[in-house]
């Protein structure tokens, strides 16, 4: 095998041309490499000087990418200059084309990442009034996704294409299209369908990233939207994974759909001879000291009575969900402190009256 590359090299180059060609390869691949390194060099030292995050995720990124594609270029040029036809060097071209698609995959992916790290970068999910902040990761999240899906089903494509028994067969499917796609779209219906719904949830939005919801009687945070399902953090870490079809055609709870802030309510159960007003005050007096509560809403109400107690019902307001929960259990303890100290007599309580029958000795 290499005495026919020796030959098939001396017939080809038997003018002298391959000092040429040898020289412009490699001055090619030296200036390509040197700009490379020397760009990589200048942002690694701009990052160190100024701390941008914009700068590191460019050189965590891009890097490794960047110079498998440099690499299979040069390799693709040198061997495109000096190496004559024949099966091997065919093969060897072959596999570069591969390593050059999966290389332009891989750099495009990272630039994908890059992108959505970049414009992520304005936005804040871990601030109070979150909504815009929200509504855009959630987008670009099940977006970036959708394109990553894209360029890979590409890729696989076109290297599949590469082959030439392939793409023979491919012509032969072409034919019978009709047939395969009625029998993929029968198989792939429930997936089609997942697809589907989070192209829905990225544009129209019934849930975001970090919304708070109630799903199959569970209280959680929205963590995590892909193409085909949800992940829901339950209040106690575990984790319900729901598809993504559940949120298009199932009713839910969406606390956070407007606005990050919410009302909770807080249920006390009294006799009838309670004062309401001094609850209120007590409210109010447990409300002004309490970190959690965004000074909206103080509101003290009778919002039900049976034949044994009162139903009291106090309404109060915070910025958010995690800090309304802590809110209502601070203030339902001290309620009930507050009248098991000062009203102990108002806790509900049964009574029972004995009547004196006509005639009963006193």
């Amino acid at each position: 095998m290499f005495e026919e590359l020796a030959n098939d090299f001396t017939m080809k180059y038997s003018d002298g041309s391959w000092m040429s060609a040898l020289i412009i390869s490699l001055l090619i691949v030296g200036v390509s490499l040197l700009l490379f390194f020397g760009t990589f060099v200048l942002l690694n030292r701009i990052y160190k000087r100024t701390g941008n995050q914009l700068l590191r995720s460019i050189r965590e990124k891009v890097r490794l990418p960047a110079l498998l594609l440099l690499m299979v270029v040069a390799l693709d040029i040198i061997v495109l200059a000096f190496a004559p036809e024949n099966r091997f060097i065919d093969g060897l071209r072959h596999f570069l084309n591969l390593l050059l698609i999966f290389a332009i995959t891989w750099l495009l992916i990272r630039l994908i990442n890059l992108g959505r790290e970049i414009i992520m970068m304005r936005y804040d999910i871990k601030e109070k009034d979150n909504l815009k902040a929200r509504s855009v990761v959630t987008q670009f999240r099940i977006l970036e996704r959708i394109i990553i899906f894209i360029v890979i089903l590409i890729a696989i494509s076109v290297a599949l294409m590469t082959f030439e028994q392939i793409r023979r067969v491919g012509v032969s499917l072409f034919a019978s299209a009709g047939v395969a796609g009625i029998i993929l779209g029968f198989a792939a219906q429930k997936m089609l369908g997942n697809v589907l719904a989070g192209f829905q949830i990225a544009f129209a939005q019934p849930i975001r990233i970090d919304d708070v919801v109630i799903v199959e009687k569970e209280w959680g945070w929205i963590e995590e939207i892909t193409l085909t399902y949800v992940v829901v953090r339950i209040w106690d870490k575990r984790r319900l994974i729901l598809p993504t079809t559940y949120f298009i055609e199932k009713p839910f709870e969406n606390w956070t759909r407007v606005s990050a802030d919410i009302l909770g309510t807080v249920y006390l159960y009294t006799d009838y001879t309670v004062p309401v007003d001094s609850l209120r005050q007590e409210l109010t007096r447990i409300l002004e000291s309490e970190k959690n509560w965004d000074g909206k809403v103080n509101v003290v109400q009778v919002t039900g009575s049976t034949e044994r107690s009162m139903e009291v019902r106090a309404l109060v307001s915070a910025a958010d969900s995690s800090s309304a929960w802590d809110l209502r259990v601070s203030v339902r303890e001290k309620m009930i402190d507050f009248l098991q100290k000062n009203y102990p007599d108002a806790l509900p309580r049964s009574r029972v009256e004995f009547a004196r029958q006509p005639g009963q000795d006193q």
